[in-house]
């Protein structure tokens, strides 16, 4: 199914008054959602960032004031014309010599504590201390986080179809990959097919060979890969939908370096295991031990220097986070990464994929070879 027959599932009518729900729960007098994710997932308006105000004002449950949606004047079209528009939610605009923030509180009136959203620009979080001064500012995932953190089957559906369309990526990696060219040839080559297999934006091309491959963020530079190079290749990109993927294989070109095939098939069995460990109920940090456990009676554990995960949606990272520490049982519906990596240090390797917790256990929604891949 494309993002034209998701669209409705992804932005149901009733989802402004569960978060308007949540908010009460929360404590909140109100959210106020500037273009962001947070914004995206209560209304489906992708608005663009910009210092000119959009904010939706959605009062909690039980307050006598209703939602609204401010936008400057020059960006209504945009604001009807999105699944915001068939909300039956008010659209507001604002004139350029209008101040906006004035017109916020004044429609909202007085509110005791308000959900910023977490990604809120701070010239807005000012100004709209100004316009609020006797309202406490908090962050508006203390009311969203849980909403946006357990998917829902149509997000599920759009997070399979970003899978899908990354796993078709790398299954061209390997035609790109060979001695001679540069990590940037390469990253370039992977941007174009991200766009041409159904992503809508492009957000990482991680390519990482010989020493860089220890570097878990590299990006890409002008390094030439060599024979014999290991090359970390971390991918992903934003949906029409506006739900991201993100996946990692690890190939050699050539000749695998010595050690690195042993070590390659404990961080594929520490990656396996950590999948096994994923159900309804268990701590997200006993997925990030199940993960660890190999790799350290392997010799490899001070190698490992990263979360085993971290969840995706909307945003690339977001809740919940695979990590020790967080002790937060995994529920149906949670959608995160399954990452190890060792990292020795001449070279490096990590595997990653995107799971789904289900009412019996998980789906990976990749699917491409997990197998060392030798590119002769």
């Amino acid at each position: 199914m494309g993002y034209d027959g998701l669209e409705a599932d992804l932005h149901p009518p009733d989802r402004l008054a569960t978060a308007a729900r949540a908010a009460r729960s929360a404590g909140l007098s109100a959210l106020l959602l500037t273009p962001g994710p947070d914004l995206r997932y209560v209304t489906g308006y992708d608005a663009q960032q910009l210092e000119r105000l959009t904010c939706l004002a959605l009062p909690a449950e039980g307050a006598s004031a209703a939602p609204f949606l401010l936008v400057p004047r020059l960006e209504l079209p945009a604001a009807q014309a999105s699944p915001a528009g068939r909300l039956g939610l008010e659209i507001v605009p604002w004139d350029e010599t209008a101040d906006p923030y004035a017109l916020l509180a004044g429609r909202l009136g007085p509110v005791e504590q308000v959900g910023l959203s977490d990604q809120m620009w701070a010239l807005m979080v000012l100004r709209l201390r100004d316009a609020f001064p006797g309202a406490r500012q908090a962050l508006a995932s203390r009311a969203l986080r849980g909403l946006r953190a357990r998917k829902t089957p149509a997000e599920v559906a759009a997070l399979r179809a970003a899978g899908a369309a990354i796993d078709r990526v790398h299954a061209q990696v390997p035609g790109w990959l060979r001695a001679g060219r540069t990590e940037f040839e390469v990253a370039a080559d992977i941007a174009d097919a991200i766009i041409a297999e159904g992503h809508a934006r492009v957000d990482f091309t991680i390519v990482g060979s010989g020493p860089n491959a220890a570097s878990p963020h590299h990006g890409a530079s002008d390094r030439v890969i060599a024979p014999g190079d290991a090359v970390v290749v971390d991918i992903g990109g934003t949906m029409p939908s506006g739900y991201c993927s993100d996946c990692t294989r690890t190939y050699v070109v050539g000749a695998p370096p010595r050690e690195f095939t042993s070590y390659y098939q404990v961080l594929k069995e520490a990656q396996e295991a950590a999948c096994a460990a994923v159900r309804p109920g268990v701590a997200a940090e006993a997925v990030d031990a199940a993960a660890r456990e190999p790799i350290a009676a392997a010799g490899y554990g001070e190698y490992f220097v990263h979360r085993t995960g971290h969840g995706i949606g909307l945003e690339a990272h977001e809740h919940p986070y695979i990590i020790q520490g967080n002790a937060e049982p995994l529920l149906p519906g949670n959608a995160f990464s399954i990452e190890p990596g060792i990292y020795p240090g001449p070279h490096g390797a990590r595997i990653e994929d995107i799971v789904v917790c289900t009412e019996q256990g998980f789906e990976r929604l990749n699917n491409a070879t997990r197998e060392l891949v030798v590119v002769s």
